[in-house]
């Protein structure tokens, strides 16, 4: 396994500045942001560390001579916007943004892009299938044929009122990844998986490890806090943000002892990325920083 982190974390640092701290710090890998230069949708997007609209070969090769010289390889291409958004515009232009991450990841000799399937919110699960199987089978064959397997973050996207009370990710159970995967089944087509997000869904993190190990394209590291007490006062039915908090590892409920052993366990060997959304450290760019410094030596111990 290599160890790295999410470079969203860091979005006043350009791509050099981003690998250089990877390296500083003993990082092995980091997965970078590739959303449209612009302003962002919500917290944690809009971050452009390879702006891939328009990517040329030399720039790519440029790309890959930062990551030779920094000795930091890149995980994956990270851009999770949602491609099933109930305004058609807005999804086409998801979409073709994310075609385009595909094509970068391709150019750059990387196999992995981590996004999300999206979602109606105001829909249930089989109200959106038929346009998730429309907007996702043909996607996943552009995959394909560019070499480039897609892993999904299990994120529910459901933390506030625009996203209440479906969230804007479909995939994001068990039950709804066999059925995904049966309706599209290719081998490019897996999972970027954060165990912080069925915390949240007060299920076992690590139940879910074996039965799909072989679509754990890419993992996300990242915490989370269970605020019993305020569940106390508000019930579940309440915005998760009002009861959970986002945490590094280490510092919320997940135990990493156990869910690294069962990631062995399972065999795999693929990036680990850390995920900062805590605000311990504070919203400086240096106590940013300091997250993910303290966030590795959590968890570095458990990745040879």
């Amino acid at each position: 396994m290599k160890l790295g982190f999410v470079s969203a974390i860091l979005p006043e640092l350009s791509l050099d500045q981003v690998l250089a701290f990877a390296a500083s710090e003993g990082f092995a890998c980091v997965e970078i942001m590739c959303w449209p230069v612009g302003k962002a949708e919500r917290k944690f997007a809009g971050v452009t560390h390879i702006d891939v609209v328009g990517l040329s070969r030399s720039q790519a090769d440029d790309i890959n001579a930062l990551c030779a010289k920094h000795r930091v390889h890149i995980s994956g291409l990270g851009y999770y916007p949602n491609p099933l958004d109930p305004d058609p515009a807005a999804a086409k232009r998801q979409v073709d943004h994310l075609k385009k991450v595909i094509l970068a990841a391709e150019l750059l000799g990387l196999q992995n892009v981590n996004t999300f399937v999206g979602r109606d919110w105001t829909k249930t699960v089989d109200e959106n299938w038929p346009r998730f199987l429309k907007t996702w089978k043909p996607l996943i064959a552009f995959a394909e044929d560019h070499g480039v397997k897609i892993g999904i973050e299990n994120c529910p996207m459901s933390f506030t009122r625009d996203e209440w009370p479906g969230g804007k990710n479909l995939l994001t159970t068990p039950v709804i990844w066999r059925r995904a995967f049966s309706d599209i089944p290719s081998a490019n087509f897996g999972l970027n998986y954060d165990p912080s997000h069925f915390i949240l869904q007060f299920m076992d993190p690590v139940s879910p490890l074996r039965e799909f190990k072989a679509k754990l394209f890419h993992l996300h590291a990242k915490d989370v806090r269970i605020r019993t007490e305020r569940i106390n006062d508000v019930g579940i039915f309440a915005y998760p943000l009002e009861w959970h908090q986002p945490r590094i590892p280490g510092f919320g409920d997940i135990d990493w002892a156990q869910f690294m052993a069962a990631v062995y366990d399972i065999g795999y060997d693929g990036p680990v990325a850390i995920e900062v959304e805590d605000d311990t450290f504070g919203k400086t760019l240096e106590g940013r920083k300091n997250a993910v410094r303290v966030a590795g030596k959590v968890l570095r111990p458990y990745v040879a």
